[in-house]
């Protein structure tokens, strides 16, 4: 049976502000490996059809569903890891995890096949994965019948930061190689006491927002129990246009659709006593799960020193014990101090204490009611041709450091109130301005005029560096007029 995998890549994860932001959020980041958290959710798919052949599995291109801003984001990352997808389904605006499985469970029937699909957040942690795909084949034996299954993380500790999932009755099924249970219900975070209860208990799991089930039965769900959105997100879908491997929903559509989480839209009505209802299951994982959802989450499952402490970057650390230090751009040491986060970057620096974590999003806030740059973007700025970082400004100036991939091409483009100065640090650059087309090389210069419809390309085969010296009454990134782009923006 087709298995589709559907990884949902929305949020802005504010609470790993400064590394995360908003134009480039913390599934976007190696946090706790080589491969960043959406890499590592692709990549946890890995052999599970050849590990669980008795399942006759056919494994899938995963559906991608992403905030529009983020598509060269994902397309990038799935390329470096020479991964493939089945569609880049973009959101124009975000409306929770309800309409974006909407969304994917219509493409994914489009070819008029009912795979079984695998809903997964792009941001989690999975240490074991041979557990986690143990787990998915027991939850697709159980999908199969028609039941609904969400997967309840095992906990370790007496968490208030997760909502919890009460486990009912055995559910007896052949054919698992683990155990299952009635999803008897829903818990809202709990308080220290309430958590310490459920952990004692020994019936309640953390809720983890990985969900199994048939993409026509979702469909079904949705349209019982929330079919504004059914229709608003049908609406939507068919309204879309292909745009390479994006499908780009009509924004006026979208826009109407209600906003609703999976678990509030559909699972809570299913919880319980649901005679006339799909059977709602959950399996239990225990696969060193974290959802990375605050500084001292990434603490807890990144290599510690003898003291405790993470250490990443150009750190020192004397008498210090149990802290989290990030150095990206300067060094930083920490004397006599105990259960810390400092994180350094080249445009903020936080400072928080551990049990504060949570707290990270106050300066989310107020960067963004302030609206400061540092709430959206780092100071290297990504864009589907490269990179810019600024790297000085003044009074009517400002200057970038441009980093153009090989074979790429900024959009053939016009200023209003700025020239620019280009000089070529390595690399060979094709310039056009108005009519000439030329070729610079390293330690060689170019001059665009205020109103000059200008391209910048990279012919090379590396990487192409440059300096912009932008020099006008206004430098705004908006004083721009594109006649030509190949990324269609």
């Amino acid at each position: 049976m087709p298995l589709q995998p559907v990884i949902l890549s929305g949020g802005s994860g504010t609470r790993l502000w400064p590394l995360s932001r908003e134009a480039y959020p913390k599934q976007f980041l190696p946090l706790a490996s080589e491969h960043t958290m959406l890499q590592e959710t692709v990549r946890r798919l890995d052999g599970l059809d050849a590990e669980h052949p008795r399942q006759a599995l056919a494994l899938l291109d995963p559906l991608v569903v992403c905030n529009e801003d983020h598509r060269f984001l994902v397309a990038e990352q799935l390329r470096l890891i020479e991964r493939h997808s089945a569609g880049i389904i973009l959101e124009p605006k975000g409306r929770n995890t309800a309409p974006a499985l909407t969304l994917a469970a219509l493409a994914a029937t489009r070819s008029d096949i009912d795979p079984i699909l695998l809903v997964m957040p792009a941001d989690h942690s999975i240490r074991h994965e041979p557990a986690f795909r143990a787990a998915v084949a027991d939850a697709c034996v159980i999908a199969r019948t028609g039941a609904v299954v969400t997967f309840g993380i095992v906990p370790t500790k007496p968490e208030t930061g997760y909502g919890y999932i009460r486990q009912g009755s055995t559910y007896e099924i052949e054919g698992l190689t683990g155990h299952a249970y009635v999803l008897s219900g829903f818990v809202e975070k709990p308080n220290a006491s309430t958590a310490q209860e459920y952990l004692a208990s020994g019936g309640y799991l953390w809720n983890s927002g990985i969900f199994v089930l048939k993409a026509s039965l979702w469909l079904a769900l949705i349209e019982r129990f929330r079919p504004d959105i059914a229709q608003a997100a049908a609406s939507a879908f068919a309204g879309a246009r292909v745009d390479g491997a994006f499908l780009r929903l009509d924004p006026d559509l979208f826009g109407a659709c209600p906003s609703d989480s999976i678990d509030y839209a559909v699972m809570e009505h299913l919880a319980g006593d649901t005679a006339d209802l799909p059977p709602a299951v959950v399996v239990p994982l225990d696969a060193g799960w974290s959802d990375v959802g605050a500084w001292s989450a990434l603490w807890e499952v990144r290599e510690q020193d003898a003291g405790g402490n993470v250490l990443d970057g150009d750190t020192f650390v004397h008498d210090a014990h149990n802290n989290l230090l990030i150095a990206q751009h300067r060094m930083v040491a920490a004397i006599g101090v105990n259960d810390l986060i400092v994180v350094e970057t080249p445009d903020a620096v936080l400072v928080a204490s551990k049990e504060s974590a949570q707290d990270v999003k106050t300066v989310t806030q107020f960067l963004q009611r302030e609206q400061r740059n540092e709430y959206r973007h780092h100071q290297q700025v990504h864009r589907p041709w490269g990179s810019y970082e600024a790297i000085g400004q003044g009074a009517r100036y400002q200057v970038k450091r441009l980093i153009v991939k090989a074979g790429e091409s900024l959009s053939l483009q016009m200023h209003h109130h700025r020239a620019e100065h280009w000089i070529v640090v390595s690399g060979t650059a094709r310039v056009t301005c108005d009519e000439r087309s030329f070729l610079l090389t390293e330690n060689q210069s170019a001059y665009i005029p205020v109103g000059a419809t200008h391209r910048l390309e990279n012919p090379g085969s590396i990487l192409l560096e440059l300096i912009e010296v932008q020099s006008g009454s206004y430098l705004g990134e908006d004083d721009i007029v594109r006649f030509e782009d190949r990324y269609n923006r």
